[in-house]
């Protein structure tokens, strides 16, 4: 499919029930489209909604109006109205998602926690482990702390595992939640690089990138999220 992630008129508002009920509206009538090979990027400024939006496409939020329509598996699927088998199928085949933050099971070590997602589509455990050494090492990940929980590593270190295992799948939609931002020039050129791949592949990326030189290098279309604003739409 040459636009596998379609984004139609979607509002999302959250319900403050410590505050009487009150309604607060986040985004409205978000609408856009990823082609294969595309990296689009939500600009904005802080508070917009980009991490909403995000979050709605991986269905961690829910969606109070609108359409998310995703390529999977031969048919499309309405992400938004999906229940939970479904979407937890289409993380596993279809839809990737690196956030800012590594979320493990303790005592794992960082080979296994990179190597995962690769078991759970059915690779054998050493072919896995093997591939996710090579993205670990592209990462400049030390060869030591392979075998250890990332639970003690520093915060750069945790995000290069949490980026191994994002991109070590071939999820045809790979939604990025600011994957630069605990990483030193260095590291931050291999995920440029590691971006340039998956679209050369034919993925379709979603990402936030508050670091404007990153932003610039994989970015084919900015989105600014502002255009969403529900208060606009009241206007």
């Amino acid at each position: 499919m040459a636009t596998p992630l379609v984004v139609s008129e979607v509002s999302k508002s959250f319900t403050m029930h410590l505050r009487d009920g009150i309604r607060l509206p986040v985004v409205a009538d978000v609408a856009f489209s990823v082609k294969s090979g595309e990296c689009v990027v939500l600009g904005g400024p802080s508070g917009v909604g980009k991490s909403s939006i995000l979050k709605m496409l991986y269905g961690n939020y829910g969606v109070d109006e609108g359409q998310i329509l995703m390529e999977h598996d031969g048919r499309l699927v309405n992400l938004a109205a999906a229940e939970p088998r479904l979407v937890l199928e289409v993380r596993r085949v279809t839809l990737g998602y690196v956030s800012q933050f590594l979320r493990v099971v303790p005592r794992v070590s960082a080979l296994d926690i990179v190597a995962e997602p690769l078991q759970a589509r059915g690779v054998a455990v050493e072919e896995a482990r093997e591939r996710a050494a090579d993205v670990l090492s592209k990462l400049n990940l030390p060869n030591a702390l392979w075998d250890l929980p990332p639970a003690t590593f520093s915060g750069g270190e945790q995000q290069r595992v949490n980026i191994a295992r994002g991109f070590i799948t071939d999820h045809k939609i790979l939604l990025l939640d600011e994957p630069t931002a605990s990483l030193d020039a260095r590291n931050r050129a291999v995920v440029v690089e590691m971006i340039a791949a998956k679209k050369a592949e034919g993925a379709a990326l979603v990402g936030i990138f508050h670091d404007e030189k990153v932003r610039d290098a994989v970015a084919d279309r900015i989105i600014d999220v502002s255009e969403f604003s529900p208060r606009k739409s009241a206007v």
